[in-house]
């Protein structure tokens, strides 16, 4: 059987390699603008689909695995950061506050389709302005969804994490496994 990940995170691809011996990774193209109004955990299931549908149709024989990752905070999606300035805004956001991280899953192939979403909740300690500063010196920041990476340097702002840990990285490797025995 062959397994596509259509994604191009570095993340996933690791994870999934925990799951899955042999796969290829084919990123979707697809517009990723959340809808007006459209609630995270919709708008973050929404993208998953989207992504597996997109690459099974040049790949009809294969299982695809779609997934999409949002970070949540008081019901606003964090996506990637634009810039230096959005993150900073972001973080502080996040600063000593509690928000979620929705990770959704789409398994795809010609006879089966199976959606999941794993969730997590996330805990910041107080952030100040000078270790705000010092952690955008780095670039960890970039191409992360709500300006961090769990398993990065800002792993030590994390004073708390309730449920899958995996999620937050970017695929809920155990949820994962389970639910591709059904293909």
């Amino acid at each position: 059987m062959q397994y596509i990940l259509a994604s191009q995170s570095p993340r996933r691809k690791e994870l999934l390699a925990r799951v899955v011996a042999d796969f290829q990774t084919v990123p979707a193209d697809i517009d990723e603008t959340p809808y007006p109004s459209e609630q995270p955990i919709d708008y973050v299931q929404r993208m998953a689909i989207q992504k597996a549908a997109t690459i099974l149709k040049y790949y009809p024989e294969a299982v695809v695995i779609g997934s999409d990752t949002s970070v949540v905070c008081q019901n606003q999606i964090l996506g990637k950061p634009q810039d230096k300035n959005d993150a900073k805004s972001m973080l502080e956001m996040l600063s000593g506050q509690t928000h979620e991280v929705y990770t959704a899953v789409s398994i795809q192939s010609k006879d089966k389709v199976v959606n999941f979403i794993s969730k997590a909740a996330v805990t910041f300690y107080p952030l100040t302005e000078e270790e705000i500063a010092q952690y955008l010196l780095d670039d960890e920041y970039k191409d992360k969804a709500g300006a961090y990476a769990v398993q990065g340097v800002a792993s030590k702002f994390i004073q708390s994490i309730e449920g899958d840990y995996y999620a937050i990285v970017g695929l809920p490797v155990a949820a994962l496994y389970q639910t591709l025995k059904q293909f």
